[in-house]
């Protein structure tokens, strides 16, 4: 029995600059994972990897990470194209992976599974629903709310979520996320909204304003912390809910895991590449980040709560 257990495809990511090109993991599983590979939990992923990148399979391994590695003929390969504004990226998808199906999948029980499709066809409803079977599922929905057109990543609703959100814990969405899915600009609604289809803790994620958990009819107000610097920002939205369900799973309030979770982020968004800091450092954000510089931050408009 595992405490979580990550499903999605980790990437090959090549990132173009004017002044560079960089080839990098990452996805979804991948910077959670990383996030997590120092917690005192028991812990697993499972993805799809080409041989060719195996060798990211072998070092989360040497990590301390427990990794099942199912067989495909490519990996998932993203293109992301920068130009001066790094605020515009042109996305591309050149290579997918062989999606998760119930049939490939090991003989695992965990307490969470938290799902992180990249694309809209990454996980079947079939095994969305086998994992609710045997613990409660968690979702980064941004996967299933893309699609390939012509190799571009398009975004559209998600043909599946009537049938399957009462399937899902945890669901995590930005802002964007959330309209898309919903069709709801304010927080609040597109949040109720969720909870309606089924979803027993909403977390929409508001950047450097902070982020809302909406669940049992309460929203909590999460705060978002300072860094010191931005470095990159990738993958902060994953270890967020890594810092996040790990706290759940130790018995921590949603308040205070949603503040841990934001903590963890912020910390990551500090270097370039995944959280690669340790837990002492978020709880001393947390006790005594007003005395270093982390102020927390709540600055988004109330009205999207009214």
């Amino acid at each position: 029995m595992y405490d979580i257990c990550t499903i999605g495809h980790i990437t090959l990511d090549k990132v173009v600059t004017p002044k560079s090109t960089n080839y990098m993991p990452g996805g979804t599983s991948f910077y959670f994972s990383k996030a997590l590979q120092n917690a005192e939990i028991n812990y697993a992923l499972v993805t799809a990897v080409a041989t060719e990148e195996l060798k990211v399979v072998a070092d989360l391994r040497k990590s301390g990470t427990e990794v099942f590695a199912l067989p495909s003929e490519h990996t998932v390969y993203f293109e992301n194209i920068y130009s001066f504004d790094q605020n515009h990226r042109e996305q591309n998808v050149l290579q997918k992976a062989t999606p998760f199906d119930v049939p490939a999948l090991p003989d695992l029980q965990a307490r969470i599974f938290h799902l992180g499709p990249l694309l809209s066809d990454d996980i079947s409803a079939e095994l969305v629903k086998e994992l609710a079977r045997r613990g409660m599922v968690s979702l980064d929905i941004q996967g299933f709310l893309r699609y390939v057109d012509n190799k571009k990543v398009r975004y559209r609703d998600w043909a599946d979520k009537k049938a399957l959100l009462p399937y899902i814990g945890v669901l995590k969405a930005n802002e964007f996320e959330m309209e898309v899915l919903t069709g709801h600009h304010r927080v609040k609604d597109g949040a109720e909204y969720l909870a309606d289809l089924g979803v027993k803790e909403v977390i929409i994620t508001l950047g450097s304003h902070g982020s809302v958990i909406y669940t049992d009819g309460v929203f909590h107000k999460i705060p978002a912390f300072t860094p010191s610097q931005v470095a990159d920002a990738t993958g902060c939205g994953d270890t967020y809910m890594a810092g996040y369900l790990y706290q759940r799973i130790k018995g921590a309030h949603v308040q205070e895991a949603g503040e841990f979770g934001a903590a963890m982020a912020t910390i990551k968004i500090e270097a370039s590449g995944p959280f690669s800091s340790d837990f002492e450092k978020v709880e001393n954000v947390l006790k005594f980040g007003a005395h270093n510089g982390y102020r927390k931050v709540f600055s988004w408009s109330e009205a999207l709560l009214q």
